[in-house]
């Protein structure tokens, strides 16, 4: 597999952010481009569906579902491009990014939810005042990082909303059983922060990672800029190992019990041992 340089690697992470933001429309996304039907490219987050175990791939280009042999569906045919995804229970998702060009949208959505698997989404808050490119539901709060304030925010009632710290961020993990610290990868190492913190520490030990998930019941998953897998079952102990590898940063992770997803620049990847192997299960379109 092609390996990158811990250097390189973060400053291709870093341009892939800067080139999602620099190419969007101000008003949302074309949804007439020749030849695009199926394109999938920029993966800004990626979930499974407990209702069926489908995995749903949220992209600059809208939510695909993606079936076992690797047919892909833009759900809906809408071409929003959804720049901050979770699934928070059955056919039930959060998202935030910018509309179809189709719809009479705001350029911002803010916090946005679909309760039927992507088929149709309502504004929940901050229309038009915020661009989340990361969202972390855990228990009854929801962490986000806000791409316009350049904020960590948080909320427990999905409407009024706190800003924690105010510092460029990549992903956010969580740990289910503590709720009220989360966990951000920057380019200068992983960040831990708790609702009562006045900023967010540096996790000694940590990896630089691109992007990582925490598995219910289980370690902490993040990827490397030079596609190392990582993996610590506490972070505050500074103890990870490295348990696979992809062909570069990770765009999106995510990770649930048996079965982990991460996305690279060539395309989407799932493990079924713990990370030590990955198959493709979609390419991206470049």
């Amino acid at each position: 597999m092609h390996r990158f340089t811990t250097a390189a690697a973060i400053a291709l992470a870093a341009a892939t952010l800067a080139a999602c933001s620099a190419d969007e429309p101000s008003t949302g996304t074309q949804s007439s481009e020749a030849g695009m039907d199926t394109a999938m490219e920029h993966v800004h987050g990626l979930g499974v569906d407990p209702a069926d175990g489908t995995l749903y791939v949220a992209t600059h280009f809208g939510v695909f579902r993606v079936t076992n042999d690797g047919e892909r569906e833009r759900v809906a045919d809408r071409w929003q491009d959804t720049m901050g995804f979770a699934v928070v229970g059955p056919g039930h998702f959060l998202g935030s990014g910018h509309p179809d060009l189709q719809e009479d949208l705001p350029a911002s959505l803010g916090l946005i939810e679909s309760t039927d698997g992507a088929e149709t989404w309502q504004a929940v808050s901050m229309q038009g005042e915020a661009d989340l490119h990361a969202i972390e539901p855990v228990g009854d709060r929801i962490y986000a990082y806000d791409s316009h304030t350049g904020s960590l925010i948080t909320t427990v009632n999905r409407t009024d909303w706190d800003t924690i710290a105010t510092q460029p961020l990549y992903d956010l993990a969580a740990n289910p059983a503590s709720p009220a610290t989360v966990y951000a990868t920057t380019d200068q190492g992983v960040l831990v922060s708790s609702t009562d913190a006045a900023k967010p520490a540096e996790v000694p030990g940590a990896p630089t990672l691109t992007g990582m998930d925490w598995q219910p019941d289980g370690p902490l998953v993040g990827v490397s800029p030079d596609g190392a897998v990582m993996v610590t079952d506490d972070p505050t102990t500074g103890e990870w190992r490295q348990v696979g590898v992809l062909d570069g940063p990770a765009e999106a992770v995510d990770a649930i019990a048996g079965r982990w997803h991460a996305a690279t620049h060539t395309g989407v990847y799932e493990s079924t041992d713990a990370g030590a192997t990955w198959t493709i299960v979609a390419a991206q379109d470049h």
